[in-house]
């Protein structure tokens, strides 16, 4: 848990930061260290964040430069202190501003990796809030971002990971029932698109706001979706049932789905992880995925055993 307190007098800000585990119970109630007690027992304190956070100079979004010890702050080399007590750090510091602060920005991260070389690994969670020190009180402000991160996974989940992956089963399993088959596979593809279309909207809105460096999920999903086009085009070129060109196209359409599919479900994966999107999303996804796969292979046996017995084929579509 993170608590900040605060007692500013014209533009010197005297701040302590309790830093601990999340399984650590820490509340404004609980006593101080006696090495902290003389100069900071009496700050106003607010909950604040329930993980660590390390603070580093950020002159841009990329890892050479992010410099240490190189920040602006003003501040004496004897008015911070540092003390770790178990699980607990405590971070005590006065800092010196043109003006009392009123409402201030404050950025808040942990990670748990061992730095090398002097640079900090990938944060596993990060947040971001407005602190009004005026009234120790703070609210979330990256509720946007994080909202459009969830809307962007969500949407393409369901699309590419639930919606597309159903049509496509459909229209290799179920042609017995023709044309219905043919109407569903076309009617669930087209919506799933349009949503899976809506969530990369919202995946380049997202990046947009944040700038994440995640090239290997951007990659994977513009090429998923370039597949998504091809396969909406080649619906206006299909060939005539009669046509020697129907078992071309009828590979084509097949393979680049299934390819599409299999692509979309890496790029899902990858989406949750570089996401930290939690637990939840993970065995939510995982379990999904093992119905599609038990539910292909069932199905993808009945459909050999009938060929086998009927020694046919479905004919083209």
């Amino acid at each position: 848990m993170l608590e900040m307190g605060r007692a500013s007098a014209g533009a010197l800000l005297v701040a302590l930061a309790v830093l601990a585990p999340a399984a650590t119970e820490q509340t404004c109630g609980d006593e101080l260290p006696p090495e902290l007690v003389g100069n900071y027992s009496g700050l106003a304190c607010a909950p604040v964040w329930n993980n660590f956070v390390l603070r580093f100079s950020l002159q841009g979004k990329v890892p050479s430069q992010v410099v240490v010890d190189k920040g602006s702050l003003v501040s004496n080399d004897h008015d911070h202190t540092v003390l770790v007590q178990q699980a607990k750090i405590y971070l005590a510091f006065q800092l010196r501003f043109p003006a009392p602060l009123k409402r201030q920005n404050v950025l808040l991260a942990i990670g748990s990796a061992i730095p090398v070389n002097d640079r900090l690994s990938e944060h596993q969670s990060k947040t971001s809030i407005t602190f009004d020190f005026t009234t120790g009180s703070s609210s979330s402000a990256s509720s946007f971002p994080e909202g459009l991160k969830r809307t962007h996974g969500a949407l393409n989940l369901f699309a590419w990971g639930v919606l597309l992956p159903i049509g496509a089963i459909v229209a290799r399993y179920c042609r017995r029932w023709d044309p219905l088959w043919f109407y569903l596979h076309a009617g669930i593809q087209f919506v799933g698109f349009i949503l899976g279309l809506a969530g990369i909207v919202a995946g380049v809105s997202l990046y947009n706001k944040i700038q994440a460096n995640v090239p290997s999920h951007r990659g994977l999903g513009i090429f998923v979706l370039v597949l998504g086009i091809l396969q909406i085009l080649a619906i206006f070129l299909r060939p005539n049932k009669d046509s020697k060109y129907r078992k071309f196209w009828n590979w084509y359409h097949h393979w680049v789905g299934r390819l599409a599919l299999f692509f979309a479900a890496i790029n899902i994966v990858i989406g949750i992880k570089v996401g930290t999107a939690g637990n939840s999303w993970k065995i939510g996804y995982g379990f999904n995925l093992a119905i599609l796969l038990i539910t292909i292979i069932a199905l993808e046996v009945l459909l050999w055993t009938r060929w086998r017995n009927n020694s046919g084929s479905t004919g083209a579509y």
